[in-house]
């Protein structure tokens, strides 16, 4: 068997492709995933809607049943899923996620905690709500152009004529081939508001028109935290993003979340703080409840630990970290009156559909001009009938064909003629002469006034205006989504998550560290390795980072909860930072950003640092002192009051030197200033360096040890020694001239 391919029609695959899929994508575009920009509504919602109303679905009647609804629609103007036709008809009927309903349903049409929790068509029953008539109002009034349905026995509108802009009050989504549509809600009265400006002033620009449309209008009452000029740019560029983040109140000590965000389920937001407390990322949260209910449709209740819990930082975090606030893309891509698709700003919108609606009340009032034109040519038919009753009367009985024999005797037309014809008798009544002219008289004025409207140049505008303001009184409501400008929601530290508890950091000479539970521990009491002793300690919270100071002048930092327990003898601290080859630790800083210490070196150098200059990220820290050469770091000393506080340094030579602590400057870094006069050639050879520095508060005595041995010097004994920095010294007494370390008495 052979074929002859001489009549097959031959193309390259690649143009054959590029064409099939370009068809394809157009076919998404226009027939299934965008919006048209003039009734706002995809085709399988128009159809859904227009089904209905051929139902007698409207407002005023019975409840049918959903599946007869969704069996018109597939059967008659949509051959597609049933499933995705019902959810389509879901989604126009759930109150929590769409701003005004085109349908009222009755059973369970899902919740806004399971909005997919909807039962089976055949169970739930719908009709339209009283505001799908500002799509259906004017269908049959000569507004809409109709094209055959899919098999060419009905035909079905092409659009909705749209008395509002329905695209923005109640947005759109969908994703398209290579283009995707997010048009957020907005209230009803704010987009007539900047309708009717741009009627007034068409020159009028986005951030104008903006003092108007405010931002959108979720169904939600949760709160639009977006900054008002990101709204502005938004709607000037056509895309963007909008955060909402849930309201709260206090109740008591509890936290009630009253309203979410649009789209969040309550369920899944308590989920995810629960995982939070499960992972010991919330312990400042003791209880999660919830407490919705029909008559507070959202009432989440967390329980905070305490009173002393910081609940603006909590809710912070909680809004950072979960669906309690979320970010909604919006893109506004929609099908313009060209039936070409774009990305349109809100001046483009509202101008293209009053460009939609000047053409849709245009031809409504030429069709009813037209309609009452009819009427009159008939009526003026009519009134010759009644003014010569006897002689057509006659004509009707005697003529085999009376139409033409009447209009040839009055010179009637074939209209008015088969209107006289179809005249029942009970109609020729003395009294039908008087509501003829009475019904001229009346659409006379009617055919005069439309005239006008039309002639005018601003008729059909003001008309438009007016209908607008009209169903802005009738349809508007008040904003859902309050606008209010909030600070950026920020998720708590791992060192905020953790309890603030008092600990003591103890470091070891060797550099092994641990962290002890409270501030009276002692530190030279716990137990060390085999050849290592106490170096350094510092007091502060498990919530706060520890400071290490390295021997060469480095600093690194480590949150100290994550600090091993002091019932060990603690871990190596070069396993957490690194550190140079041979550096050792010399101290420990530790307490809130804006404590204050005191670095100095053996040489007699220091300055006072705040402790927020030496936090660093780096495992490898940063620089903190400049050192001389042959000079070590002492032990940094914590600085309470700088104002009254004085600080003691005692050298190897026995001499001690007290001066006031405001004589020390406050850098970030640097070597410092001379604190105690050590001189140079002693220093680098070692034969002279400071031993200890302590910061001595006002009416505090100084403990001063030399081995075994100690003396006490009372405030009154300091000042012998108080002469001012940069100073030698004066010696101690016989016998401590040895001195080792200094440290400050209870008073």
């Amino acid at each position: 068997m052979t074929f002859d391919f001489d009549e097959v029609e031959r193309r390259p695959l690649k143009d054959f492709a590029e064409k099939a899929y370009l068809d394809y994508s157009m076919y998404v575009i226009l027939d299934r995933a965008l919006p048209h920009v003039g009734d706002g509504l995809k085709p399988v919602q128009r159809r859904i809607v227009y089904a209905m109303s051929e139902l007698g679905l409207t407002t005023g009647a019975k409840y049918k049943k959903s599946a007869r609804t969704v069996g018109d629609v597939l059967g008659k103007f949509h051959p597609h899923g049933e499933s995705a036709c019902y959810e389509a008809m879901v989604l126009l009927a759930q109150p929590f996620a769409i701003r005004y309903p085109l349908i009222d349903g009755q059973g369970n049409w899902g919740t806004a905690d399971d909005p997919k929790s909807f039962a089976a068509m055949r169970y739930t029953e719908a009709k339209l709500t009283r505001f799908a008539e500002v799509l259906l109002r004017e269908l049959r009034e000569g507004t809409v152009d109709w094209s055959a349905n899919f098999d060419g026995t009905l035909d079905e509108p092409e659009l909705l004529p749209a008395r509002l802009p329905h695209l923005l009050l109640n947005g759109a989504a969908g994703i398209a081939v290579g283009m995707a549509t997010d048009v957020p809600p907005h209230n009803l009265c704010e987009t007539v508001a900047a309708c009717v400006r741009l009627l007034d002033q068409p020159q009028a620009s986005v951030a104008e028109l903006c003092e108007n449309v405010r931002g959108p209008d979720f169904p939600t009452e949760a709160e639009i935290v977006t900054p008002r000029q990101d709204l502005v740019a938004m709607y000037e560029s056509g895309s963007g993003s909008v955060r909402m983040r849930a309201r709260f109140e206090r109740d008591d000590a509890a936290i009630v979340v009253t309203a979410l965000p649009y789209q969040v389920s309550g369920s899944k937001v308590l989920e995810q703080i629960a995982q939070q407390m499960l992972a010991r990322k919330l312990p400042m949260v003791e209880d999660l409840r919830d407490e919705s209910d029909h008559e507070n449709p959202t009432r989440l209740v967390i329980v905070p630990r305490s009173n002393r819990v910081d609940v603006e930082r909590l809710m912070s975090h909680l809004f950072a970290t979960t669906d309690l606030e979320r970010n909604y893309r919006v893109n506004m891509t929609v099908v313009g009156l060209d039936n070409r698709p774009r990305q349109a700003d809100l001046r483009a919108i509202l101008s293209e559909w009053l460009k939609f609606r000047i053409a849709t009340v245009r031809r409504r009032t030429e069709h009813r001009l037209d309609q009452v034109n009819d009427r009159l040519h008939i009526l003026e038919g009519l009134l010759v009938a009644f003014l010569n009753i006897d002689e057509v009367i006659a004509i009707i009985r005697q003529e085999d064909h009376p139409r033409p024999a009447l209009m040839s005797r009055f010179g009637l037309t074939d209209v008015q003629a088969e209107a006289i014809l179809n005249l029942r008798l009970r109609n020729l009544a003395r009294l039908e002469e008087v509501k003829i002219r009475s019904e001229q008289s009346e659409l006379a004025a009617e055919s005069r006034r439309l005239e006008e409207i039309l002639e005018s140049e601003q008729g059909v505008p003001m008309l438009v205006r007016g209908e607008l303001l009209e169903d802005a009184e009738r349809y508007g409501d008040e904003r859902r989504s309050p606008l209010v400008e909030r600070d950026a929601a920020q998720a708590l530290g791992e060192a905020d998550l953790a309890p603030a508890e008092p600990i003591t950091v103890v470091l070891s000479e060797r550099g092994w560290v641990r962290a002890a539970k409270g501030h009276e521990i002692d530190p030279r009491g716990l137990s060390y390795r085999p050849g290592d002793v106490f170096r350094a300690m510092a007091r502060g919270r498990s919530n706060q980072l520890a400071v290490f100071l390295d021997s060469t002048g480095r600093v690194y930092c480590v949150p100290a909860h994550t600090l091993a327990s002091a019932r060990g003898q603690g871990e190596p601290l070069a396993g957490r930072i690194n550190p140079p080859d041979g550096a050792t630790f010399e101290g420990v800083m530790i307490g809130a950003a804006s404590q204050h210490y005191v670095i100095a070196t053996d040489a007699g150098y220091g300055f006072i640092v705040r402790l927020e200059d030496l936090w660093s990220r780096n495992r490898a820290g940063k620089a903190c002192v400049s050192l001389t050469p042959g000079a070590r770091l002492l032990v940094p000393r914590p600085v309470t009051d700088p104002d009254a506080e004085q600080l003691a340094a005692v050298s190897r030579a026995g001499k001690l030197l007290v001066h006031p602590l405001v004589e020390l400057p406050r850098l970030a870094r640097g070597k410092g200033v001379k604190i105690i006069r050590i001189p140079r050639a002693k220093a680098e050879t070692r034969e002279d360096f400071v031993v200890d520095i302590e910061v001595v508060p006002a009416r505090r005595p100084l403990t001063v040890h030399a081995g075994k041995r100690y003396i006490n010097l009372k405030p009154s004994d300091l000042a012998h020694y108080a002469l001012g920095r940069g100073r030698a010294g004066l010696l101690l007494p016989r016998g401590f001239q040895r001195a080792d370390r200094l440290e400050v008495q209870d008073a």
